[in-house]
């Protein structure tokens, strides 16, 4: 998720207990060029095992880039076909490599020739409805070497409208023997449950979901390993978790960009300790207001002031913490 999983945000969710984290979509190209913004997209200390997604147009430009993610600690290099965003289909990366699969294999090809480390793929289930294509390029990409595929469970003309097609996906697995995973609107244990069992896939991807619950993608992956579900860590934890975020994004960003990234994960760290403490919409307002509008240094203060109010909601209201379905919801 570009602008979302930097490294700070991949080192949490690791550590949390996430089987395998993405970097940000990096375009080859600016890190061919050695731009900073690009070389921070693909940074991976501290997150097991790195994997760096590229984006890009160019059989050349995915080689050169794949290169540099290897010999900068690259563990696998995730080929990236199915971002939405005008921005990226525009200049024919992304999800618009599904509109050209001869060429969409001349980019899979040259980045495994590339690299000595494992290659993978992100895809839609096509363009729109009328191209589903999605088997077509999984089973085109496990020839020419590609080890695992992810798929989103819509097309690119839906974006993120409507719900997921999980079934859909089920079309992919059978026409492969490497492994799929299955990917989109996976926000609960049940919502896991259930994606697996339509698509039959071997694993899930849990992505907008973990926007503000660093925490779920470890849940769940736990829970798909022995069946314990865990409710959402206490305020206290939460808060912890928000705050150390915060200051390693400053850290890793500088002090104003590092701000304005970690801006949206404030916000929703504070809608989800307000989900756990089922605290009153216009508190959630007042502390966002508060919090978001804060000048950079004073937000650790303003935080724990704003969760300190939550838990005298959830005191006020003998309320308890909600599980992560609820969460979700």
């Amino acid at each position: 998720m570009s602008g979302v999983t930097d490294a700070p945000f991949r080192r949490l969710v690791a550590e949390l207990g996430a089987g395998l984290v993405v970097s940000e979509m990096t375009a080859c190209a600016k890190l061919v060029e050695g731009r900073r913004d690009a070389l921070l997209r693909s940074e991976g200390q501290g997150v097991g095992i790195h994997v760096v997604q590229l984006a890009g147009c160019e059989a050349h430009w995915m080689a050169e880039g794949a290169r540099i993610a290897e010999a900068n600690g690259a563990d696998v290099i995730d080929i990236n076909m199915g971002c939405p965003a005008r921005h990226v289909t525009g200049g024919e990366s992304g999800s618009a490599l599904m509109r050209d699969l001869d060429h969409a294999l001349t980019l899979i090809e040259a980045t495994i020739a590339a690299v000595s480390v494992p290659v993978t793929l992100k895809m839609r289930l096509g363009w729109d409805d009328r191209t589903i294509n999605a088997p077509e390029l999984a089973r085109r990409a496990e020839a020419a070497g590609v080890r695992m595929i992810t798929v989103h469970g819509r097309t690119r003309c839906q974006f993120y409208k409507g719900q997921a097609n999980w079934d859909a996906v089920r079309a992919v697995k059978a026409s492969v023997a490497l492994p799929v995973v299955v990917n989109g609107d996976i926000g609960s244990f049940a919502d896991a449950d259930a994606a697996l069992a339509a698509s039959g896939a071997d694993a899930v991807m849990i992505g907008r979901a973990a926007q503000g619950r660093p925490w779920l993608p470890g849940q769940v992956a736990r829970y798909l390993a022995g069946g314990r579900r865990e409710s959402a860590p206490d305020l206290a934890a939460q808060l912890a978790m928000i705050a150390a975020l915060y200051d390693e994004m400053l850290a890793h960003h500088g002090l104003a960009i590092g701000a304005r990234h970690a801006r949206k994960h404030l916000g929703w760290a504070l809608d989800a300790a307000a989900a756990s403490a089922s605290a009153p919409a216009a508190l959630l307002k007042q502390q966002r207001q508060t919090v978001l509008t804060a000048e950079a240094r004073a937000v650790p203060r303003h935080l724990a002031e704003a969760f300190d109010a939550m838990g005298d909601s959830l005191g006020d209201s003998g309320g308890c913490s909600d599980s992560p379905q609820r969460a979700a919801a």
